[in-house]
């Protein structure tokens, strides 16, 4: 059944509220779990349909899912007998992908169906392929599927042409069993890396350098089971800050990294807000109007791609003009037209968005255009006077787990309701 979100805005955050598992290092975790020769106990998993979507694929592989609860889950990998993820099993996920670099490690073969999820223009995976090459596997596209082989993998340099999240971890999970050394050159430092290699550390595997631009890998013979507990997520807690900025209040933010927020934390500072850090939480208050300030999304440590919509949402009611500059995807910028529909001010050239801040929004009939931009159209509803509904929101599904129940604790007048009629909402901008 469709559903969308009903808002009705206007109201401050109040509160404390906890962050789930990392969303990023879950669906790159869950699929390395196929490398283990023995079950492994998964623990800190978000409720999101992109990890139900990865279980599913696993479970059609052969593996055996013992859910223990809502956020733990026991894998066991051994009778894993398929090296094939077909378009139907990856269909809306973007971290299909995963699952090259995981059976191709684990059976030196994978078949698997190019990533969904969200689209932002095209996801090239050459620089995945350019590992797997490195590593000995030969490469072919068949009827839509990526079709990876190789008699054995061998260790290997590899320097990646951009910094690329998809392709480090790839690399990483094919390279854990090629027999010999593989250096990723270039790599992604994200915390969600230093997650999958410490979690493949813990299996048995020898992984240095993670969090850096260099990642150094030994080839170990067998890897074991065992358990992990997931990083707390860093975009849904910067999610939770941008909301309580926008829509003014004073909220405790549970079950983080602190360290993983820096970047996020110094903009909103910027733009006014109080942030106080605590060991495994972090405390926002905001009770003005947000200053203008200028953001560059880029690879970590900079500011993360993925907390972009939400920032340029708070930024369409700031004083003065901000600009905000994406440095990582081509097209990111789809939900511009939704924040325009409520009245936000809003020139895309390219890559970059000059923000004239307006001193509110109104509500409006919008969509969700993929999973972060659903975020900024909530906190876009939340500080917004008026009724505003939301459609598509199962792109925010993927990513956000218990969104309604978290924000109604704080204060939030947000309800999820069965669309009646299937005639869209929402206007064209």
């Amino acid at each position: 059944m469709l559903e969308k979100f009903i808002i009705h805005g206007g109201k401050p955050l109040k509160g404390e509220v906890r962050i789930s598992g990392a969303k990023n290092a879950a669906v790159a975790i869950l699929p390395a779990v196929l490398l283990a020769d023995s079950p492994c106990v998964i623990e800190n998993l978000p409720n999101i349909s992109d990890v139900s979507a990865i279980l599913n694929v696993m479970q059609c592989l052969g593996a055996q899912i013992r859910l223990i609860n809502k956020s733990s889950v026991e894998i066991n990998p051994r009778h894993v007998n398929s090296f094939v993820v077909t378009k139907e099993m990856a269909e809306g996920m973007r971290a299909s992908s995963y699952f090259l670099g995981a059976l191709l490690g684990r059976m030196n073969r994978a078949r698997v169906a190019p990533p969904g999820g969200c689209n932002f223009g095209v996801r090239p995976i050459d620089q995945h392929i350019k590992g797997f090459e490195a590593l000995g596997a030969k490469i072919t596209f068949e009827n839509g599927m990526v079709d990876a082989k190789a008699e054995k993998l061998s260790g290997a340099s590899v320097y990646l042409d951009v910094v690329s999240v998809g392709a480090t971890i790839n690399i990483m999970l094919a390279a854990v069993k090629a027999k010999g050394l593989t250096v990723i050159e270039n790599a992604a430092r994200e915390p969600h890396i230093v997650d999958l290699a410490n979690f493949l550390n813990s299996m048995g595997a020898n992984i240095m350098g993670a969090g850096t631009s260099v990642i150094k890998i030994r080839g170990v013979e067998r890897l074991e089971g065992t358990g992990y507990s997931i990083i707390p997520d860093q975009i849904e807690a910067g999610t939770y800050m941008a909301a309580v900025v926008a829509a003014k209040g004073d909220v405790l933010i549970t079950n983080v990294t602190p360290k993983h927020l820096e970047s996020i934390a110094a903009k909103l500072k910027e733009m006014g807000a109080e942030i106080t850090e605590y060991d495994e939480a972090v405390r926002v208050v905001m009770n003005r109007r947000p200053r203008k300030c200028n953001v560059k999304t880029m690879p970590h440590p900079g500011f993360p791609t993925d907390m972009q919509p939400q920032i340029a949402t708070v930024l369409a009611i700031a004083e003065g003009t901000s600009i905000v500059t994406e440095g990582v995807w081509d097209n990111r910028f789809r939900y511009v037209d939704q924040l325009t529909l409520m009245g936000a001010d809003i020139q895309v050239d390219g890559k970059m968005a000059v923000i004239t801040g307006v001193e509110n929004l109104n509500a409006s009939p919008v969509k969700a255009v993929d999973l972060r931009a659903g975020a900024a159209m909530i906190i876009a509803g939340i500080m917004a006077d008026g009724k505003t509904e939301i459609e598509d929101i199962d792109h925010i599904d993927r990513g956000y787990e218990n969104v309604v129940e978290k924000f109604t604790s704080l204060g939030a007048d947000i309800k999820r309701v069965p669309i009646i009629d299937s005639t869209p909402v929402y206007k064209q901008a």
